[in-house]
C-alpha cells in the first residue's frame, strides 16, 4: 500500500462531514484511511460509525493535542507515504490522488502540491504556490509548505515525529528539519487541497512565536556556517508566516 491518509479531528462534526465526502470520491483508491477522533461530544463520533467500513483504524478517545493524534495516526499507518487530511480540509477535487499517483517516485521524500486556503463561508482567502524547488532557505525567508497537501515518507516520520511541544508549528518544524538535512522534496504542480482558514494557525502570535523557536533549535545545532547564519536570521528577521 503506498499512501495512508491521517485525519484528526475534535468536535467539528461538520468540518468532518466535508472531508470525508472529498476522500471517498477519490479515483484513485490504493490508500489507507486513519481517523483519529479526539473524544468529541459534537457528534462527530456517530459519524465516524457511519463510514467505518471506509477506515482501516479509527479511534475516539482524549488526546494531548493535535500533534499528540497525528502522531497516534503515524503509529497505526501502515503506507509508504502519510497525508494529513485534517476535518474541514478537503481534497480539491475527486482526481486529486491520481495526481499524486502520477509523479510517484520512490526516490523522493516529500511531495509538496498547492493549497487554496477557505474562510468559514467558503471564501477564498489565500492561494499557496509553491516554486519546483524549495530549500531550508525558504523556510528561513518566513515561508511554509501546507502539510494537508504534501504526502511524506513514513519511515521519516518515524526518525522525526511531531513536536508536540509546539501547539501550531510542529509541522514546519518537521519540514525545515527535513531541509536542513538535504531530503528530497519534489513538487507536484496543481492544487490538490482546500484548506479551512482560520484553523489553528489563527492564532498569530503563538504561531509566530514557534516558529521563531524551531528555527532557532534546528539552526543551533548545525555546523558552524548555519549558526553564523542562524545569527544573522534572528537580527534580521522578526515576522514570518506559517500555513
Amino acid at each position: 500500500m503506498k499512501l495512508s491518509i491521517i485525519t484528526v479531528n475534535y468536535n467539528n462534526k461538520a468540518g468532518l462531514q466535508k472531508t470525508i465526502d472529498s476522500v471517498v470520491c477519490q479515483t484513485w483508491r490504493d490508500f489507507e484511511w486513519i481517523v483519529i477522533d479526539g473524544g468529541s461530544t459534537d457528534g462527530s463520533k456517530e459519524l465516524i460509525e457511519q463510514y467505518q467500513q471506509h477506515f482501516a483504524y479509527w479511534c475516539s478517545e482524549p488526546d494531548k493535542g493535535v500533534y499528540n493524534a497525528m502522531n497516534k495516526g503515524i503509529s497505526k499507518a501502515k503506507g509508504e507515504y502519510l497525508n494529513f487530511m485534517n476535518s474541514g480540509d478537503c481534497f480539491y477535487n475527486e482526481y486529486s490522488l491520481s495526481y499524486f499517483h502520477e509523479v510517484y517516485n520512490p526516490s523522493i521524500d516529500v511531495f509538496y502540491a498547492d493549497a487554496d486556503f477557505i474562510d468559514e463561508k467558503g471564501s477564498l482567502v489565500y492561494e499557496m504556490r509553491l516554486p519546483d524547488k524549495i530549500s531550508a532557505n525558504f523556510y528561513i525567508s518566513g515561508k511554509n509548505i501546507s502539510h494537508q497537501s504534501s504526502f511524506i515518507k513514513s519511515s521519516l516520520l518515524h526518525i522525526h515525529p511531531y513536536n508536540e511541544k509546539y501547539e501550531l508549528a510542529a509541522d514546519g518544524d518537521l519540514f525545515f528539519w527535513l531541509l536542513l538535512r538535504k531530503y528530497k522534496f519534489s513538487h507536484i504542480n496543481k492544487v490538490l487541497v482546500r484548506s479551512d482558514i482560520p484553523g489553528l494557525s489563527a492564532n498569530v502570535k503563538l504561531a509566530r512565536e514557534e516558529v521563531m523557536c524551531f528555527k532557532r533549535e534546528n539552526l543551533s545545532i548545525l555546523p558552524f556556517r548555519y549558526k553564523l547564519l542562524n545569527s544573522y536570521f534572528f537580527k534580521r528577521i522578526r515576522t514570518c508566516f506559517i500555513g
